[in-house]
């Protein structure tokens, strides 16, 4: 499909806003939006942007679970560019009864606009384990970076060759699980270091870290993890 950003600058970063039954907070959808060149709502992620004042790009989900506000406005953008007209969002709409969670499908629309830019996601870990599970399996297959910014926490998945510095203070609790058959870590600045540990696939080894030093660095040299710096 044709990009609606052409000839436009390029979209090096985007904002998610997920549709997390416990979304996070309007700072943290504010924040995680703070220096996103494009911002896609997926379901009632539709209803978080909103009430954090946050204008969204393009909606994409089936409409299942956004308010009857939000649902209205998903209508009306369509109606506008039904005729013709300019919308408030493009809408990329799904049938309920897919086979992909909505997440796969906005990746796939993201990647369809915009190529692979960095990924900021917000609205996407509260509520069900089964969802967070996919999501991180998921957003693990992403090439462009991800980070992730929600109320109590912000993150990063790192694939091998890359390393994260988070900016939480000293004492902060920290944790990565390997998302890959195998993962290769280090982390200084830690109160339990590692020094190229190899970590099998969902191991335990890296929960509940502590933060000791004021630049603190998490570095992946092989495989891909999630880690999270918590607030």
């Amino acid at each position: 499909m044709p990009s609606p950003c052409a000839g436009e600058p390029r979209v090096r970063r985007v904002a998610v806003v997920g549709g997390s039954p416990e979304p996070s907070g309007a700072s943290a959808v504010r924040r995680a939006v703070r220096d996103a060149d494009a911002v896609v709502a997926v379901d009632r992620g539709l209803d978080a942007a909103r009430a954090a004042g946050v204008p969204v790009e393009l909606f994409c989900g089936d409409a299942d679970s956004v308010s009857a506000e939000g649902a209205a406005a998903v209508r009306a953008a369509e109606r506008a560019r039904d005729a013709g007209e300019r919308a408030a969002f493009d809408v990329e709409r799904y049938d309920p009864h897919k086979d992909f969670t909505d997440l796969s499908l906005v990746l796939r629309a993201v990647r369809e606009r915009w190529g692979d830019p960095a990924l900021v996601c917000t609205c996407l870990s509260g509520g069900n384990p089964d969802h967070l599970l996919g999501v991180l399996g998921r957003l693990a297959g992403w090439e462009g970076g991800v980070e992730l910014a929600e109320d109590g926490f912000d993150g990063r998945i790192l694939h091998g060759g890359s390393s994260w510095r988070p900016e939480a203070p000293v004492g902060s609790r920290f944790s990565f699980i390997p998302l890959s058959g195998e993962a290769v870590v280090s982390e200084r600045g830690f109160r339990w270091e590692l020094d190229r540990r190899r970590v099998e696939l969902l191991s335990d080894l890296g929960i509940s870290n502590v933060i000791e030093e004021a630049s603190p660095t998490i570095a992946c040299h092989e495989g891909t993890i999630a880690c999270w710096a918590f607030r």
